[in-house]
């Protein structure tokens, strides 16, 4: 069977839609390309070029200190990899396309601070209704702290993620009405020293 390859935009587009040079854009393309020939990723090829692109493993999110781990924790956990891809799968068609992969890394290395945090209110918003629930953050989190949990010591207890969920969303929820819309989320993490922070994590990645 012939398989049918997806090429990406050239490079010299992507270049001026992201905050990559045309020669680390070439390497980018390089590892995926040498992962996926056909040029288009599935989640679970997904989850292996990630961890790839991220040798050393989670950057110290601190799941084991006071404050939420907010942003990515980046290691094999099949659950959190699962969010991750349905974030950078931005059409929800099941798979990744260069152009979909370099656009993410480019926002969550490189982005501003508004950037990467309207990217982050995406990967909690799982529906994709436009807001998050109480329901949708304990999803992440709890998928973050079983990825991170076994590395922290003392152990975590299990009602550790509801607990920072709780504290979080009593937060973000500025009106009460149950749901986080993007602008509460907006302010309720550039009100926070830790979360911010953590947005300074990804910058020296590449």
């Amino acid at each position: 069977m012939t398989m049918v390859c997806h090429r990406p935009e050239g490079l010299e587009q992507l270049e001026a839609q992201t905050n990559f040079t045309k020669r680390e854009l070439q390497v980018l393309y390089r590892g995926f390309k040498n992962e996926c020939p056909s040029g288009v990723v599935n989640e679970e090829t997904f989850k292996q070029i990630y961890a790839q692109f991220f040798p050393h493993g989670a950057p110290p999110c601190c799941p084991g200190s006071r404050h939420l781990p907010f942003l990515l924790c980046l290691s094999d956990a099949s659950m959190y990899a699962h969010y991750l891809f349905h974030a950078f799968d931005t059409t929800q068609t099941g798979s990744v396309k260069f152009e979909d992969f370099v656009t993410a890394l480019s926002i969550l290395l490189r982005g501003t601070v508004h950037e990467k945090l309207r990217w982050t209110f995406n990967l909690y918003d799982i529906n994709k209704d436009g807001y998050i629930n109480k329901e949708e953050m304990m999803d992440i989190v709890k998928a973050i702290y079983d990825m991170m949990g076994k590395y922290t010591y003392p152990v975590l207890r299990e009602d550790t993620p509801r607990q920072h969920v709780d504290v979080f969303f009593q937060k973000m929820d500025k009106n009460k009405d149950g749901i986080v819309t993007l602008d509460e989320f907006l302010e309720s993490c550039q009100e926070d020293d830790n979360i911010m922070r953590s947005l300074q994590l990804f910058q020296n990645v590449m």
